[in-house]
């Protein structure tokens, strides 16, 4: 995915090819046109996602994008539905960072469908969460918000490449408690994104939080000044550089692709302290699935016990993975397989809910 600069100076090809033909056609010789230049493949599209730190105005993405033009990736495309905003520097600003979103708002009121689908992302690059944890939610319930923005990424494009920081550092004025709480919180996301990655659409952390100083690099305890833009695009650059180099794939609807695959829950019976769930999945893809594995996060600090249909096993942050049985593993395309479950849930739990995802192998692995 890296292209560099050309010269503009170019010789006069065709009327110099016409002067040789003229030349050597009494001699006996043939000279064939020169081909058509192929394509150009299109650019990798990049989604800066986030809150007020990715935008408002942002401006590691400027010091980011002029790092990737300047090492040569000049076949990348910024995009998302905020304009440009500022910086000082040239630079391609579009961009999906919303001044004081709460990943968890964004997640509830699905918010991301339309975004994703005006702009096409290959690559998200997703520093967000800062809102939710100054306002003191609890991690499990950002993290589920992180998988259902996950679900939704892979449902636009099943090759989704993404991006996620684990937090630049917070210590505002008024809230003396956000300091651990990024901290804890950023502890939590290296064993969520191993189980929610996938093959086809894996999940990179990236550690904004070593060597960032809120005394030195932000303005106000939050908010990134220069110095604080500088290291988070130098904490993006190598981990985008790597994934342009490894390649992104430009057809995410070729039937030969490995299969994909949806999940759905529901509850089936609630009861005091628990209740009884039910996941079906479904292939999606035009190939055979010999296989498929769910995760499972329920929500409101609920557990999953008992499970039939499957087999699995728990984080311990009560993340499931479940894998198919003997008999339901084979799938053809458009085929679903289900499995229940048995989960317990704090007195205070609201309504059963839970965020699923999955992730199926082709027969043809």
């Amino acid at each position: 995915m890296r292209r560099t600069r050309r010269s503009s100076s170019r010789l006069p090809i065709i009327p110099v090819l016409g002067l040789l033909a003229a030349l050597l056609l009494p001699l006996g010789f043939t000279f064939a046109p020169p081909a058509a230049a192929a394509p150009a493949a299109d650019p990798v599209r990049v989604m800066p996602l986030g809150d007020s730190i990715t935008g408002s105005p942002g401006c590691w993405r400027a010091v980011l994008w002029n790092r990737l033009l300047n090492s040569g990736y000049t076949d990348v495309d910024f995009v998302g539905t905020l304009p440009p905003q500022g910086c000082g520097q040239a630079h391609d600003g579009d961009n999906e960072g919303h001044g004081g979103e709460l990943v968890t708002n964004v997640a509830d009121q699905n918010l991301l469908p339309g975004r994703l689908a005006a702009t096409r992302p290959d690559i998200v690059v997703m520093h967000f969460g800062t809102n939710d944890v100054w306002s003191s939610i609890a991690p499990d319930r950002i993290l589920a918000a992180y998988t259902k923005l996950v679900t939704q990424m892979r449902a636009s494009n099943p090759d989704m490449r993404i991006l996620v920081a684990q937090l630049i550092p917070m210590n505002p004025g008024s809230c003396a408690a956000c300091a651990q709480r990024v901290v804890d919180f950023n502890a939590r996301i290296p064993d969520w994104a191993r189980a929610t990655g996938t093959e086809r659409s894996p999940i990179t952390v990236v550690d904004q939080w070593t060597g960032f100083s809120t005394a030195t690099d932000t303005y106000d305890g939050v908010h990134p000044n220069a110095s604080g833009d500088d290291k988070i695009a130098a904490r993006w650059f190598p981990a985008l550089a790597a994934v342009l180099d490894a390649g992104v794939p430009q057809n995410p609807d070729d039937p030969d692709a490995p299969a994909a695959c949806t999940a759905r829950f529901r509850a089936v019976s609630t009861w005091q302290g628990g209740y009884q769930g039910e996941v079906t999945v479904t292939n999606t893809s035009a190939s055979a699935a010999s296989g498929w594995t769910a995760t499972v996060v329920p929500a409101d600090g609920a557990r999953i016990g008992q499970v039939w249909n499957g087999t699995h096993s728990t984080a311990a942050d009560g993340t499931a993975t479940v894998t198919n049985a003997a008999w339901n593993g084979a799938l053809a395309p458009g085929a679903s397989a289900t499995f229940g479950f048995v989960a317990t849930a704090p007195a205070t739990a609201g309504a059963p809910a839970a965020t699923v995802t999955c992730t199926a192998k082709s027969s043809a692995n």
